[in-house]
């Protein structure tokens, strides 16, 4: 009985997995994703390694591809386009290399090439006197599909060989395998623009690969950002191609073709393993997908001479990464509350391995982005996760609908004060705007205690939650109404530790009108708005006389920030918050204010500095203040009225942004150099 099981399960399984390569190479519409393919796959393999005489001339694994569309013409490749066998592990990869050095000794010295598994649609280039003459998809590995037409379209594609090197002399026929995929940040920008079309947008940047190549007419094709990154010659006849794998990289490269520049070449197989592990800071970094590295024999005749089981050849092998998208159903919707009071939608769904981890929530970034992918709860729907980052949502797969899922509306009020919600014009978060809100109070005290605000020395998170649970306060102004008794009472606190909190809050009260209003915890107002606000008002009174046309016209606030500074000052609940604050004594004037504290000197006078990355010799409180008393201002991002960039390790996005605008980007030390 338990025999008959298997085999039934072994022949569901081959059912499944057909359909899901027709959904995946036919429709371009996978319904599940690459690492749940993966994990049934591997249990075929595991039965009919057990039971060989079980094997169908249907399983996937006796075929490479799938069935070849039939809006397409048919064509027989040249040769073989082969998959390869997958490891999941660096042990995999180290019984590869076992079982294929007792089969050839020459592998001990062998050398090897690492190449990213690039997750895109595999493609058959074909060249007669240098001239393309056919572009087909992998189809089955034996006959694939004729998209000539389309394969022109693609600008990295050449028409004709060599591109450049003219003395270089190219076979008569030449045969280029390669990947078709995109970037990221214009798989991005091409949802972006389909977004203001109102146009269905697509789940992820394979898909619309596979989708773009196979439209019916060409001049779609040609609108989508299609590259392409080659790594084979299938067949060549007449003239000389390199025999290692490595210089066929470099060959393909002279010929015009683009290949990937993050192939690395390894002289020796304790080497290659060795540059396994970075692969996964490698992934991170790249602006494409890839769902694992590729291991290959330097040597091309050794590697040809080590033949093939079934239909992989021994001479490679693909280390496949834990997939970084999994599919699983939406069980429900969550709202977050930031400090800001902007409400945050994430998904609460079924517990699915991502990324190598057991994800059940993930960020839906914002209700527009809930309704432009028309995400429902029920849904099935695909997430993933990059790196060490929050998974989030891409979108659902509408193909496995029910009729049963449920449409979310976006909440009109807040869901835990019952403040009716508010959003700003031209903007997609939604904001509860009560500061009393209790999801917000926890995330208020502690930036109200924050070295950049009040820098109450002792009033960490831990405390906060402390102080919060046990109801001792219920806006930030009670801060400051905090007696020893109650202090005492909460767990870990004895005499000198309640009295040393009661004496920083106590001194906290000296702080300057810009580290109060900074304080405030207002939306967009950070360190550099609210010098700029105590510099033009006189205290928190003048600035809640004040309206939105005051705050607009000054130099660097736009609509948006205005209409925040204006709601919170009239909200009333904040103006209670004010009066307590000024009954405590907390009630800094602007002649005391930092903004008008003597500069040390004016060499950065005038110059407006954008601060990113870690620097050696201050933190960023300290950068800042150094900035601000030698007469410069420090904003947050970057823009054509920056002067220069203080570049640390580390810099991210800002540095390049800089670059691209032809702004000045200055090292820690030249900075030094200049300026101290």
């Amino acid at each position: 009985m338990e025999q008959d099981s298997l085999k039934a399960r072994y022949f569901d399984l081959v059912r499944e997995l057909n359909r899901h390569n027709y959904q995946y190479h036919v429709l371009d519409r996978p319904i599940i994703s690459d690492g749940e393919f993966d994990g049934l796959l591997q249990e075929l393999r595991g039965i009919e390694n057990k039971h060989p005489d079980w094997i169908s001339r249907e399983s996937p694994t006796q075929r490479v591809g799938s069935n070849v569309s039939e809006k397409f013409g048919k064509i027989s490749h040249v040769a073989p386009v082969l998959s390869l066998a997958n490891a999941f592990s660096e042990e995999d990869v180290k019984s590869w290399l076992d079982r294929i050095t007792k089969l050839d000794e020459r592998i001990k010295f062998a050398d090897f090439v690492l190449e990213p598994k690039i997750d895109g649609l595999t493609v058959v280039l074909t060249y007669q006197n240098g001239i393309l003459i056919q572009g087909t998809t992998r189809g089955d590995g034996i006959v694939g599909e004729d998209i000539t037409p389309n394969i022109r379209t693609i600008r990295s594609i050449p028409l004709k060989v060599p591109i450049n090197n003219h003395q270089l002399k190219v076979p008569d026929l030449l045969v280029v395998r390669g990947e078709v995929f995109m970037f990221n940040s214009e798989f991005e920008e091409l949802n972006a623009a389909l977004v203001k079309k109102g146009e269905k947008t697509w789940l992820n940047p394979r898909n619309t690969a596979a989708g773009s190549l196979r439209q019916l007419n060409p001049e779609i094709t040609a609108s989508r950002p299609l590259r392409i990154y080659t790594y084979q010659i299938l067949s060549h006849n007449g003239g000389e191609i390199p025999k290692t794998q490595w210089e066929l990289l470099e060959y393909l490269n002279e010929l015009g073709f683009p290949v990937s520049p993050a192939s690395v070449y390894c002289e020796n197989a304790n080497q290659m393993l060795q540059q396994l592990a970075p692969w996964k800071e490698t992934r991170e970094n790249l602006d494409y997908d890839i769902d694992g590295v590729v291991i290959k024999v330097n040597d091309l005749l050794i590697a040809s001479e080590l033949g093939f089981v079934g239909k992989d050849p021994r001479g490679a092998i693909a280390l496949k990464f834990p997939a970084m998208e999994a599919t699983t159903t939406l069980e429900n919707i969550g709202i977050n509350i930031g400090r800001t009071g902007v409400l945050t939608p994430y998904a609460i769904f079924e517990p699915v391995q991502c990324g190598g981890v057991v994800v059940k929530q993930a960020t839906l970034h914002n209700f527009d982005f809930i309704r432009e992918k028309d995400i429902r709860i029920g849904d099935r729907v695909m997430i993933k996760r990059a790196g060490d980052v929050i998974p989030y949502v891409i979108g659902p797969i509408v193909e496995t609908r029910t009729g049963s899922e449920q449409v979310y509306e976006t909440p009109d009020q807040c869901p835990v004060c019952g403040q009716k919600v508010e959003k700003l014009p031209g903007e997609v978060a939604v904001y509860c705007v009560n500061n009393a809100c209790p999801a917000q109070l926890i995330r208020n005290i502690e930036h109200f205690a924050s070295r950049g605000a009040m820098d109450i020395n002792g009033l960490g998170i831990k405390i906060v939650e402390q102080i919060v649970s046990n109801h001792l306060i219920k806006d930030i102004a009670d801060i400051y109404q905090l007696q020893k008794k109650d202090l005492l009472n909460l767990e870990g606190f004895g005499e000198k530790k309640a009295e040393n909190l009661l004496l920083a809050i106590e001194d906290s009260k000296q702080q300057p009108l810009g580290r109060l209003i900074n304080a405030l915890g207002i939306r967009d107002v950070g360190e550099v708005m609210a010098e700029m606000l105590a510099s033009r008002f006189s205290d928190l009174s003048a600035i809640m006389d004040a309206g939105f046309q005051d705050f607009i016209a000054m130099e660097g606030i736009g609509p948006n920030i205005a209409q925040a500074i204006s709601d919170w000052f009239h909200q009333p609940e904040n103006q209670k918050i004010i009066q307590k604050l000024k009954n405590s004594g907390v009630w800094p004037m602007n002649i005391e204010g930092a903004a008008n504290e003597k500069t040390e000197s004016n060499i950065l006078a005038g110059n407006i500095i954008v601060v990113t990355g870690t620097l050696e010799r201050f933190s960023r409180d300290e950068i800042k203040e150094f900035i601000r008393k030698n007469g410069g201002k420090s904003t947050e991002s970057v823009s054509p009225k920056t002067s220069f960039v203080l570049a640390g390790e580390n810099p991210g996005s800002k540095k390049a942004k800089a670059i691209e605008l032809g702004i000045p980007v200055l090292s820690e030390s030249e900075f030094l150099e200049r300026y101290a």
